[in-house]
C-alpha cells in the first residue's frame, strides 16, 4: 500500500499532486500547468552557472511565488550540493517533486535542460558543418582565449571560497601535482580527496573545518509565509530500493542496448559506459569534470581533438541550463567522427541523445531516492567536510586543465607563441575577475575578435 501511495499509482492526478500525502495543500498551491510554465521559462533563462541559476529559483520560488519556504529551500540546496551532478537541475527536480510528485520532478528537471539541449544540438550541427572553413578556425581561435579565461577565473572563484586553511591549500596543490606531472586518474584523486576531507575533519578539524559555509547563503527570512506542501509518508526503505533499481535500469538500458546490438567496442557503447561513469564523479560542477572528460575523450578514446573540446565548452557557455551539457557536444562530435558504419548525422544524433540521457538520469535517481530524507536532516557536517575536501582537490585539477589548454592554444610548447591568444586571454580574464560581464557575451565577442584578427591577417 505504501508503494502505491508514494508513487501515486492509483491515478495520474494523485501522481501529479505529490507522492505520499497526508495533509492537503492550501489554496495557494500551484497547479501542475502553472508550475509547468514556470519550469519552461526557467529552462530558457537559466544562465549564470549554478549560483546564478539557484539565485533565479530563489527569487522566483521563494520570494515571488512563495511555493517553498526559505528554510526548506536552503535544506534542499545543501542536499543537492553534496550530490554528484548539476545541483541547480537537481534542485529544480526536487522542488517539482515536492510540488507535484514524480511527474512534477520529471517535468521540472527535464524542462530545465531541454532548451539547452536543443540549442546546443543546433550549434553542434553548425560547428561540424563549418569546422573546416578558415573563418571557423579563426572564430575557434578567439573562443579558445575565452575558455582559458573562464577556467582560470573559475579556479580563482572556487579557490577563494574553498581554500581557507593551509590544509586545504596543500590538498589542492597535491591534486594539481598528481594530475599534471603524474597523470593520476581524476576519479582516484576525487576518492582520495574525499577520504582526506572526512578524516581531516576528525583528526585535524582546524585544517579541515566541518562548517557548511561554502554552501549558498540564505538571502531571505526563514519566517516568510509560503505554500503549505503536502506531508510525506514515513520513509520506506523498500520503496527507496525499488526506486533505485527502476532508475538504474532506465539509466543503463540504452547503453546495454548499444553494446548488445553494435558491440561493446562501438563508439555509442563506449560513450554510454564512459559518460555513465562521468555522471557520478561530477562533484564541483562541470569545470571539475572537464579534465577527466578531456583526458579520456581526447587522449584515450580519440573522439575529438583538444581544440574541438574547447570549442564545445565555449558553445555550451552560450546556452542556458547546466554547463555539464558540454558532454552532449562531446558525444555528438565523437559519434560524428566515428560513426561505426552509420550515416554521420544519425550517429551524431544518437551519440548526443545517449550522452545526455546517461548524464542526467542519475540526477533524477538521486532526488527520487534521497528526496524523502531532505526535511529530516538539518545538517551533514561530515558530508560537508567530505565535499570540501573534494572541492579543494578540484581547484588543483581545474588549474591543471587551464594550464594545459593555455599551453596548447598559445602553442608555447611548439616553439612559436600565438600572442593574439595570449593577449585575448589576459583581457578576458581581467574582464571576468574585475567586471560583471556575462560569460555568453564575452564568448561571442571573443569569437568575433578571432574572426577580425584573421581578416586583418594577424
Amino acid at each position: 500500500m505504501r508503494l502505491r501511495q508514494r508513487w501515486g499509482s492509483k491515478s495520474m492526478s494523485t501522481l501529479r499532486n505529490n507522492s505520499a500525502t497526508n495533509d492537503a495543500p492550501d489554496e495557494g498551491h500551484p497547479s501542475f500547468r502553472e508550475a509547468l510554465v514556470y519550469w519552461l521559462q526557467l529552462g530558457c533563462i537559466s544562465f549564470g552557472g549554478p549560483a546564478g541559476q539557484i539565485s533565479i529559483m530563489h527569487r522566483g520560488l521563494v520570494e515571488q511565488r512563495r511555493w517553498m519556504s526559505e528554510q526548506h529551500f536552503m535544506q534542499a540546496t545543501q542536499f543537492t550540493m553534496v550530490l554528484p551532478g548539476p545541483e541547480a537541475q537537481q534542485l529544480a527536480t526536487y522542488i517539482g517533486w515536492r510540488l507535484h510528485g514524480v511527474v512534477g520532478g520529471l517535468a521540472a528537471g527535464g524542462l530545465f535542460v531541454l532548451p539547452s539541449a536543443i540549442l546546443l544540438y543546433v550549434l553542434s550541427i553548425l560547428f561540424v558543418l563549418g569546422q573546416e572553413a578558415a573563418w571557423m578556425t579563426a572564430v575557434v581561435r578567439g573562443l579558445n582565449a575565452a575558455v582559458i579565461a573562464l577556467i582560470l577565473s573559475a579556479v580563482f572563484r572556487i579557490g577563494g571560497r574553498t581554500l581557507a586553511t593551509p590544509g586545504l591549500w596543500s590538498l589542492a596543490a597535491a591534486a594539481f601535482g598528481l594530475i599534471f606531472f603524474l597523470d593520476v586518474s581524476f576519479i582516484a584523486i576525487v576518492i582520495g580527496a574525499a577520504c582526506i576531507g572526512f578524516l581531516g575533519s576528525v583528526f585535524l578539524p582546524r585544517q579541515f573545518p566541518v562548517s557548511s559555509s561554502h554552501f549558498i547563503q540564505s538571502t531571505g527570512s526563514a519566517s516568510s509565509p509560503s505554500v503549505r506542501l503536502r506531508a510525506l509518508d514515513p520513509v520506506s526503505l523498500r520503496l527507496s530500493c525499488v526506486t533505485l533499481v527502476a532508475c538504474g535500469f532506465l539509466w543503463l538500458l540504452p547503453t546495454v542496448m548499444a553494446g548488445v546490438s553494435l558491440g561493446w567496442d562501438s563508439t555509442l557503447a563506449r560513450q554510454g559506459i564512459f559518460f555513465s561513469k562521468a555522471a557520478i564523479v561530477t562533484f564541483g560542477g562541470a569545470y571539475a569534470v572537464l579534465p577527466y572528460v578531456a583526458q579520456q575523450a581526447v587522449d584515450t578514446y580519440g573522439w575529438l581533438s583538444s581544440p574541438q573540446m574547447m570549442s564545445g565548452l565555449a558553445l555550451a557557455e552560450t546556452t542556458p541550463g547546466p554547463l555539464i551539457m558540454v558532454l552532449q557536444f562531446v558525444g555528438f562530435v565523437g559519434a560524428w567522427q566515428h560513426p561505426d558504419g552509420f550515416n554521420p548525422w544519425i550517429a551524431a544524433s544518437l551519440g548526443a541523445a545517449l550522452t545526455t540521457w546517461v548524464t542526467f538520469i542519475p540526477s533524477f535517481m538521486f532526488i527520487f531516492v534521497g528526496g524523502p530524507y531532505v526535511e529530516k536532516i538539518e545538517q551533514w557536517p561530515r558530508l560537508a567536510s567530505l565535499l570540501r575536501g573534494i572541492t579543494a582537490a578540484v581547484v588543483g585539477v581545474m588549474l591543471n586543465l587551464g594550464i594545459r589548454l593555455a599551453l596548447h592554444s598559445t602553442q608555447i610548447t611548439e616553439g612559436k607563441t600565438d600572442w593574439i591568444v595570449v593577449a585575448m586571454s589576459i583581457v578576458c580574464l581581467t574582464l571576468l575577475t574585475r567586471t560583471k560581464v556575462a560569460a555568453p557575451w564575452l564568448i561571442v565577442a571573443s569569437g568575433m575578435v578571432g574572426w577580425f584578427a584573421h581578416w586583418l591577417g594577424a
